[in-house]
């Protein structure tokens, strides 16, 4: 509903803040799910949800691979250092 007043130019302005107060939500939330939509839509430049959610994901999946790394690392000194005896 926002984002179709926010595109028409005769509701342009204050559509968030009467959307908002119609819904009860603060405007600069409102505001800020819109700008996401419109992204999302490919209405505004920016980075999408999708794109976000897959960062976010291989940021996880490479903070358990370093860890994978360093318990490697661990493991693997203290069985060199085991077999010189």
């Amino acid at each position: 509903m926002a984002v179709d007043l926010r595109r028409d130019p005769a509701t342009w302005t204050g559509a968030l803040r009467r959307v908002g107060e119609q819904l009860g939500i603060n405007p600069e939330t409102l505001g800020n799910w819109v700008g996401q939509a419109e992204i999302d839509q490919g209405h505004r430049p920016g980075v999408t949800s999708a794109e976000t959610q897959r960062i976010n994901e291989l940021e996880r999946q490479v903070r358990e691979l370093r860890r994978a790394n360093e318990i490697l690392r661990t493991a693997a000194k203290y069985f060199a250092g085991e077999t010189r005896w």
